[in-house]
């Protein structure tokens, strides 16, 4: 796969642009809703787009709806039955089950969030069906969630309808052979190989209203036949950067070959710059990528932490040009275990537009770490760091990984 050309991109920042933009397109919606999503919290942000699948339904659109089984325990009653009533198709991935997460295999969780309208226009980015203002953990926040998504329209859009066409088909197929249904198992993977066949084809869909425009592919991760294309693209724009990368990732743990690559790109001169997450938010995470920071901050990379409220962007700019935005963070779990979703964007419009962004939260609400104080950080600090960092080695170790 690779970039193509007749994109109409829009960058959309936290809850305040994407929630009207997606309930605003669902409501538009014809013929069918696609949607996938880690987090559907039934809040004060989550409850207008349940309501908005549940209004496409009743008028006759096709709706499905996927959750993590994990980020997504439950749905609550009440919203299960007026989602029965009004015929929305709705699945969870992978619940936890008795075990929960002492199963390695329930590691993989469905992370990516994506939807589809129609099979026209596409969402793809990192925010949850959540309130900007809600975090799970700690509650109520006085600062937004920064936080990224995208609309797109143009050829990718069909790569996305059928990535989620067939991934709802083995949702179906597997509840299908658990209750030894075979032959009900055959017509649901024929069905849903014609589905995606009789989708509108990249060539027509680029005559539909939406001219020559911004380059762009989709970059899924799954734990098949896409394990490594999102990590490769952050690879591939880092080793052929010459004049800027600037990344905001939530959850920043790369492996050797990511990492080496960031420093070897700021000792060839290369302005190296990263907005991470600078409160504690998870033991693991936070403790966890901390050893990876002396190299970095070594070789002249910039590190900034973000602090005013939750970072939660997975997004990137290299030279002004080449941008992504999407649901993988550049840690192990999206990078080695999630089903992930990234668009990137070879755009000079909308790389600058999604770079100002980070500028202005760099520059406003970014606190830049020096390499010095990291060194001198007491020593408790640093052998919890030591000891997430470890742990999260041997949890991936026993789960089959290497990182």
């Amino acid at each position: 796969m690779h970039l193509q050309d007749g994109h109409r991109v829009q960058l959309l920042q936290s809850g305040a642009d994407f929630f009207p933009a997606l309930v605003a397109a669902i409501d538009a919606s014809q013929q069918e809703v696609r949607l996938e999503t880690y987090i559907f919290s039934f809040d004060a942000s989550g409850e207008p787009v349940a309501a908005a699948l549940e209004r496409a339904a009743l008028r006759g659109v096709k709706v499905y709806l996927v959750v993590d089984g994990f980020g997504t325990p439950s749905v609550p009653s009440a919203w299960g039955q007026r989602f029965a009533d009004a015929g929305v198709n709705w699945r969870q991935f992978s619940p936890l089950g008795r075990l929960g997460l002492l199963l390695p295999v329930r590691w993989r969780r469905l992370h990516r969030k994506l939807c589809v309208v129609d099979a026209q226009l596409a969402f793809c980015g990192g925010i949850n069906v959540l309130d900007d203002h809600i975090d799970p953990a700690y509650g109520v926040q006085d600062a937004p969630r920064f936080d990224f998504a995208l609309l797109v329209q143009g050829p990718l859009v069909v790569d996305a309808h059928r990535a989620m066409v067939q991934f709802w088909a083995r949702l179906q197929i597997t509840r299908q052979l658990e209750h030894m249904a075979f032959k009900d198992a055959s017509k649901t993977w024929k069905a849903a190989n014609a589905s995606a066949r009789s989708a509108p084809s990249k060539k027509t869909r680029r005559g539909q209203g939406v001219p020559a425009g911004s380059y762009a592919m989709l970059l899924l991760r799954d734990n098949l036949r896409n394990r490594n294309r999102i990590e490769r693209a952050y690879r591939t724009a880092i080793a052929t950067a010459q004049s800027e990368i600037l990344i905001a990732n939530a959850y920043f743990l790369p492996g050797g070959k990511l990492r080496r690559a960031l420093v070897h790109a700021a000792k060839r001169g290369v302005k190296v710059r990263l907005l991470l997450q600078g409160r504690y938010e998870y033991f693991m995470q936070y403790h966890g990528s901390r050893p990876v920071y002396g190299k970095l901050l070594a070789a002249g990379v910039e590190i900034h932490e973000y602090s005013v409220g939750f970072l939660h962007a997975k997004v990137a700019v290299v030279d002004g040009r080449w941008a992504t935005v999407g649901s993988s963070n550049l840690d192990p779990l999206s990078l080695l275990l999630a089903r992930e979703a990234n668009v990137v964007v070879d755009d000079v419009p909308f790389a600058r537009a999604l770079r100002a962004r980070l500028e202005a939260a760099i520059q406003s609400d970014g606190t830049q770490l020096d390499a010095t104080t990291y060194a001198l950080r007491p020593w408790r600090k640093r052998v919890l760091d030591r000891l997430a960092f470890g742990v999260m080695r041997l949890l991936l170790f026993l789960a089959g990984q290497r990182y």
